[in-house]
């Protein structure tokens, strides 16, 4: 392991990461508190200003992944198709196999400009978690209780509110609703069968409703939808931990609008719910096509592309840590001069038992 891979995998190091991302965290959402003040007054506004200081708490976390742990990330899509992205609203529709799909999901936004102002569909039990749950009220982010009945109308209402969003966004969707195991697959196809529906042998079946609907708000303000298949080669199975340790990894998106090779605009996705939800089945049997054919030759059917890495998140990154290590580093100094062993023996217990719980 060379000096830079060590550095990368000790505590001290992760403490400091997991030190700024917090407090920086913490001080966005507190400023972020303050631009309620300009919504009823200038609701485009402060809808671009909470676009930015979203991205300088997402944008962190991306950085641990492109810089930090350095990442490949290697997009296969349609070369005609790849201009557009990040020049028009979409919904972006991801499998759900890894820890990190979000943070690969995140990367891609970031590659294409539209990181600050992402959307997802996620748990209302977030939205009370400081920092990113925080960070995503502010952005609008719809909420739900994964109870259909109860959430209908509130979702509906959430996705109506983006329908004049100035800035360009992309909406992230798991569709599966949770990530892929055995035994959730094993259920699946339960349901799969006792319902005549056809199986899939890497995915589970897909919750429809909430896909229907988001199709159905966001029609003529969303311009297309991206089927993306993600995978990592040489079966690496990628999680947080190994990102903070700077592990790298070589991540392959398949990256299409629907459906092979060609550009589906959103208006021509079925209006009707059910039909909807036969259009979202038959993607998903095309997707455990494309899956089969990935383990079979280790590639995807279309061009290989590798977007641009951007600086800005480590431009964020550095920023933040230049403005908050100053006064950590300081405050030790004067605790070390204090001379004080209660203090001393804190600091080297904390220590300890990071390394400990590494193990």
């Amino acid at each position: 392991m060379d000096i830079v891979g060590f550095l990368k995998s000790q505590f001290i190091c992760h403490l400091l990461i997991c030190y700024i991302f917090i407090v920086s965290g913490l001080i966005i959402n507190f400023i972020q508190l303050f631009t309620l003040i300009l919504w009823p007054i200038n609701k485009q506004l402060f809808r671009r200003i909470n676009c930015r200081l979203a991205y300088c708490i997402s944008s962190q976390m991306v950085m641990l992944l492109e810089w930090w742990s350095g990442t490949d990330c290697t997009l296969y899509t349609d070369p005609q198709s790849y201009p557009k992205y990040g020049k028009e609203n979409a919904i972006v529709i991801l499998n759900h196999n890894f820890e990190i799909d979000f943070l690969c999901g995140w990367n891609f936004c970031e590659r294409f400009g539209v990181l600050g102002s992402a959307k997802v569909l996620a748990k209302k039990e977030l939205s009370y978690m400081p920092i990113i749950g925080w960070m995503w009220y502010f952005l609008e982010i719809v909420f739900c209780k994964r109870k259909w009945e109860e959430d209908r109308k509130t979702v509906m209402q959430k996705l109506l509110n983006l329908r004049d969003y100035p800035e360009n966004f992309w909406f992230l969707i798991h569709c599966e609703g949770t990530r892929f195991t055995e035994q959730k697959h094993q259920i699946s196809m339960q349901v799969a069968e006792a319902k005549g529906l056809p199986k899939l042998k890497y995915h589970l079946l897909p919750r429809t409703k909430g896909f229907a609907v988001t199709v159905q708000c966001l029609r003529n303000v969303v311009s297309a939808v991206y089927d993306s298949t993600l995978n990592f080669r040489n079966n690496e199975n990628p999680t947080l931990l190994g990102v903070l340790n700077g592990k790298k990894y070589h991540a392959d998106l398949y990256f299409l609008l629907f459906t092979i090779g060609r550009r589906i605009p959103l208006e021509e996705v079925p209006e009707d719910e059910q039909e909807c939800s036969n259009w979202l089945h038959k993607l998903y049997q095309e997707k455990d096509a494309f899956q089969e054919e990935y383990y079979r030759t280790g590639a995807y059917p279309a061009v290989p592309i590798v977007p641009p890495r951007r600086p800005w998140t480590l431009l964020n990154w550095l920023f933040w840590a230049l403005l908050l290590l100053y006064p950590l580093f300081k405050l030790l100094v004067n605790m070390i001069n204090s001379g004080s062993s209660l203090t001393l023996a804190s600091f080297a217990f904390v220590i300890v038992m990071g390394k400990f719980s590494e193990r």
